[in-house]
Order: C-alpha cells, then structure tokens, then sequence
C-alpha cells in the first residue's frame, strides 16, 4: 500500500535517511536552493545527486542512479530544485519512478504534490514506497492577533529572493547556541523544514492566515529564549512580498537583519524590476515590523559575496558597513565581522527611529 504522508503540524513526519538528491534538468543552481541547503547543513544525511538525462547541473556530490544509491544504504530522494511555482515537471517523471522502482521513498517540498501526481502514486504503490509532502500546512492555523509574545525573535529579509535569508538564519542560530544562549532555528521553507526536522512551509499557507501561521511557529517562550526566523520573499518582490509582510507581522521581531548579494541589481527570474538599495530596505522593512513589535530594530547586513574572492569580499563588507553604519558580514566566511553583527543582535535597547 502506497503511503502518502503530509507535514501536518510544526514537525515534519519521520524523514528516511540518507537521501539522494534529485536536480531533475536545472543548470541555475540559484534554484537548487533545497540540494544546496541539505548538502551545506546536512552532509550526512546527503549521499548523492541524480536529474534527468540532459541535466548537467550539479551541487557537487557523487553523481549515482537510484539502484546504485539504494545499493549503497539510500532510503529516499529529495527533489532538490525548487522552480518558480514549485510545479513537478514532466520531465521530472520518469527518473522519479525510477526512483521508486529502485526502493526509494520520495520527499518532496514542491506546491505540486505528489500525491496528486497518477504515475508518481501508481509507482508507489507498485513498490510499496512512501510518499512524502512537506510544503502542507498545519491544521486549524489561527488569524493573528497582534498581541505581543514573550521571548526574543530575530527574522532575516531580504531585497530578493534566493541570496542567503535561511543560511544567515542557521549562522546566527549556531553562533548563539555556542555561546550558551536558548536559541531555536524556526524554519519556514521546505529546505529549512528537511534541516530541522519542524517547521511551517509558510508560502503554502493561504494568505489570510500567513500572520497566523507565524505566531504560530515561533510561541510565547522564556524572556531569554530567542527565535531565529528563516525569511521567504521580499518586500520589494513582485511575486512573493505578501508572504513577506505577513511573516513579518506575525513574527514580531525585535531584531531583523538585512540579507542582500553583492551584484544582484535586478529580482531574480524578473529582471525588468531592479532591486532596492539597502538603505531602502531597511527603513521599509522597519516601518512595516513596528506595526506589530513598535522596538523592532536592524541589527546589519548579511552580504553574500560568494561571487568574490576574499580580498574583494572583505572590501565590499568594509565599504558597505562604513556606508551604512551598521555591521556588515558574511554569515558563511565568518570571522570577526561576523561575531560583531551576531553581537548587535543581541544588543539590548530600543531602536531610534
């Protein structure tokens, strides 16, 4: 009997491990954020990649069909892409129940599910293998209210799409936890929900209930427990700005942090719009933030700069912060500029407007 399992609730349903990670044809791995996410912050539950026969996009793992990965301990493929849309591609089909031919479970955190998809579950239930969805929201997700929590939360924006709000997210939460702070990752994506085992796949809530959902995620806790929200979207996105002003909202956060990539000038997949400046960003999103939480404040700026070499990258960082007057880092390289925007973070106080 073929299992279709859905990620009801704030934790995702046993997840078979390890995973081989499915790229279908994508060669812009900007839209490999899940292979990327899962290969970055779960190496060990990551055994390899496979796509579809013309793709040649890779994230950088062993390159293995389904029957070599099941042979080697694989219990489940991920799809690893995440289109705009989230559609299961044609295309995408037949190496998928390949997939399930060779014993494997399916793990997806697409808008299409895969249950809805008649060959995906015909294989299924030929091979007894499980379906798994994650990007279901949970049951009975209230309006917001507005009323304030107790406890601290952090939420990172963006001025677009893809360019580091969850790796920013996870960065913060593990340079805290090292220090000895109460601090949870609180994912709202489906790669952060595949990272943390829990979470609200928040872009597939319906709109009325986005606020809701992000009370609901990160819950009154000890005054000195701090969440740190994965963002979705941007404000300034054409596509995608409802879901962030509501996860805005209903996050509440005292402390945002600005994610933005060194050379994005225009929305991603939209380039007829450009992107904000930064200085924009900020007042906007702090504008909106006090509507909920009046002493929310922009502790800086996450700057991707793995399009730099380092000495590049340490003068884009230099430059920026000195502009904004904020500390300026990049969660993944770390060091020093990093440890001082993690310390604003934590600095107390009201913001001034």
């Amino acid at each position: 009997m073929t299992h279709l399992t859905h990620a009801h609730g704030l934790t995702a349903p046993h997840l078979p491990q390890p995973y081989l990670i499915f790229l279908g044809e994508t060669e812009d791995m900007a839209y490999a954020k899940t292979a990327r996410g899962l290969r970055d912050w779960a190496p060990d539950a990551c055994l390899g990649e496979f796509g579809c026969r013309d793709g040649t996009g890779t994230v950088g793992l062993p390159s293995l069909s389904p029957r070599a990965a099941r042979l080697r301990g694989a219990k489940a493929v991920v799809i690893g892409v995440a289109n705009i849309g989230g559609a299961i591609r044609q295309s995408w089909i037949e190496p998928l129940v390949e997939a399930l031919d060779a014993g494997l479970d399916l793990i997806s955190g697409m808008h299409g599910t895969l249950r809805s998809n008649d060959p995906l579950r015909q294989a299924a239930e030929r091979n007894g293998r499980r379906l798994i969805d994650l990007r279901v929201p949970p049951a009975n997700i209230p309006i917001a209210s507005g009323i304030k929590r107790s406890g601290k939360r952090l939420l990172t924006v963006g001025t677009d799409c893809a360019l580091g709000k969850k790796y920013t997210a996870l960065s913060i939460t593990r340079a805290l936890q090292r220090q000895g702070v109460a601090a949870q990752f609180r994912a709202t994506g489906q790669t952060g929900i595949l990272i943390a085992g829990s979470g609200i796949a928040i872009d597939a809530v319906i709109s009325d209930f986005v606020a809701g959902a992000a009370e609901m995620l990160s819950p009154a806790a000890a005054a000195d427990h701090w969440d740190i929200i994965e963002g979705q979207g941007s404000l300034f996105h054409p596509s995608y700005a409802g879901v962030s002003l509501g996860l805005l909202h209903g996050s509440q956060p005292d402390v945002v942090v600005v994610c933005h990539e060194v050379g994005r000038d225009r929305v991603k997949g939209l380039e007829h719009f450009a992107t904000p400046g930064l200085d924009e960003t900020i007042e906007l999103t702090l504008r909106m933030a006090r509507r909920t939480n009046p002493h929310a404040r922009c502790a800086g700026v996450a700057l991707n700069t793995s399009s730099l070499g380092p000495q590049a990258a340490h003068d884009a960082i230099a430059h920026l912060s000195q502009q904004l007057h904020l500390p300026v880092a990049d969660p993944i390289r770390g060091g020093e500029t990093f440890d001082q925007l993690v310390a604003a973070c934590m600095t107390a106080g009201s913001p001034s407007d």
